[in-house]
């Protein structure tokens, strides 16, 4: 008899809706890939600082929302350090998780790691950290009442 299968998408990668909408907890990191286009480069060819900072923000309001289980806004970036150009064309991935949390305030570190396509060699070129406040509907902080982040 066969070994069973798992079901495959027509390119057969695993099809993983299904394993997503069972999941009952909240991932423990924020991630996501983004390529360098030429519309975010400054005139050096390399990923101009200001878009660099906006998806870092990104990516700590995602994961400082998922923690505390509502919105919230960046009351301080500290800590930003630009180790290393990105070229247009390479791919990054932006990786955030909560670091510290208090009572309506956590701090969310935030990673950009470059890697080359083809010899799918990785380093971490950018970091920073966050200062997330939750906030309620009329942006007045509130408790952090909901964390489901795993710890690390």
């Amino acid at each position: 008899m066969p070994p069973a299968r798992s079901e495959t998408s027509s390119i057969g990668a695993p099809k993983f809706m299904s394993a997503i909408a069972s999941e009952p907890s909240r991932p423990a990191e924020t991630r996501f890939t983004e390529v360098v286009f030429p519309e975010h480069a400054n005139h050096y060819g390399t990923l101009f600082a200001g878009n660099a900072l906006a998806l870092m923000a990104k990516a700590a309001y995602v994961s400082g929302a998922r923690y505390a289980g509502c919105n919230v806004v960046m009351a301080r970036s500290e800590n930003v350090e630009f180790a290393e150009p990105v070229r247009v064309g390479e791919l990054i991935e932006i990786i955030a998780y909560v670091e510290r949390a208090g009572r309506s305030s956590m701090t969310v570190a935030v990673e950009i790691v470059r890697e080359d396509i083809a010899s799918e060699a990785r380093k971490r070129v950018m970091h920073g950290t966050f200062e997330m406040v939750a906030v309620n509907k009329d942006g007045r902080p509130v408790a952090i009442t909901r964390n489901t982040v795993q710890e690390v």
